[in-house]
Order: structure tokens, then sequence, then C-alpha cells
């Protein structure tokens, strides 16, 4: 059963962001990582590479499929999660604390795109 936190801005590429400040920490949803499966590697930004809400960050391989990451917001990458380097398979064991990239956000009126936890879980179920 895959977990929806309140809170959290999440949109229909199964991507989230956690907003702290003028900065948002991008991640895959539980859903997400359900989906996938065990996770091998992750293809992440380098640090100043800037992002743009809808496209293309990164990817996320598993042991059956290899998805894309796309960013939920637009912003420059400030770190990344090196642990995951090493470690992809954190992101199986929690999605919401193994974040992939942290921005700082240029336009948080691009939030107002996004799916709350409740409206992203009915997302979910009819898709």
């Amino acid at each position: 059963m895959a977990i929806f936190l309140e809170g959290l801005y999440y949109s229909e590429s199964h991507e989230y962001v956690k907003v702290e400040g003028d900065f948002g920490y991008i991640g895959i949803s539980d859903y997400a990582q359900n989906a996938l499966g065990n996770v091998v590697y992750v293809d992440m930004p380098e640090v100043d590479d800037e992002v743009s809400a809808g496209e293309e960050f990164g990817a996320v391989e598993s042991v059956k499929a290899a998805s894309d990451l796309n960013s939920p917001v637009s912003g420059t990458v400030v770190e990344v999660n090196e642990a995951l380097e090493d470690t992809p398979e954190l992101i199986n064991q929690n999605a919401f604390e193994n974040w992939i990239i942290k921005v700082e956000l240029s336009d948080k009126s691009e939030l107002d795109n996004l799916m709350d936890a409740k409206a992203y879980e009915e997302f979910c179920k009819n898709h």
C-alpha cells in the first residue's frame, strides 16, 4: 500500500517536492518506487544546474524499468543526495526521506500547479 504524505506537492509524473523556505526537496513518490521495484541506479544533475518545471532532470533505474525524472518546479540545484550514488535502494526503503535533489525555487507560484496528497492519491487510483 502506497503512502501519501500530507504537506508535500505531487506531480502527475510521480515526483514530489517538499518545500522548506525558498528550497524544495525533490524525489519520487512512494507510489512510484512501489511501481518501479528495486531501484539500482539514480541519474542526477550537477549542483548549479538549472531545472525547469515539467522538464527532465535525471532518471531512476530499477531491475524492471527505467523512468525519467521530471522536475515539478523550476530552480537551481543546490545539493544532490550523494548517498543515492552508492545506495540507490534507499529510495525503496523510504522514498520521502531519500530525496534526490534540493533546489532553490525560482517561482513558488508553480506549486499551485501540483497536487496535494489527497488529490494525488485519487490520481493514482484512476491511472
